[in-house]
């Protein structure tokens, strides 16, 4: 089923629920997420992503799909470009681009949607 229709909501009402074993983020306490929409059948969906002040992870990511993330709030250091992004930036990443690891000493929200072609 593709995404469902959904006219504005609060975003506030969707509580933030800790990414656990996700790949990347296995082991890092202080990630959550917020799932905005979702279509099950390819796997592709929007979320908010938060990581709490301090928060530090060790692995370089790596995907299959396509991730367009927008900083919301606070900011991000990508430890292995050794480059600070802060709110107001923009990233689009094609499957198998390599990013992170990542710290976060001032804490952080994003606008991630991700996709399959």
């Amino acid at each position: 089923m593709p995404k469902e229709e959904m006219e504005f909501f609060d975003v506030e009402k969707i509580a933030w629920k800790p990414l656990g074993q996700t790949p990347g983020y296995q082991n890092v306490t202080g990630v959550y997420e917020k799932i905005l929409s979702i279509d099950k059948d390819t796997g592709s969906y929007t979320r908010m992503l938060k990581f709490e002040p301090g928060v530090e992870t060790s692995e370089t990511l790596q995907h299959d799909f396509w991730e367009e993330v927008f900083i919301l709030k606070g900011g991000l250091i990508d430890k292995a470009k050794q480059q600070t992004f802060a709110e107001g930036m923009y990233a689009c990443r094609p499957p198998g681009m390599k990013h992170g690891p990542y710290s976060s000493p001032i804490g952080c929200i994003t606008l991630e949607t991700r996709y399959y072609r």
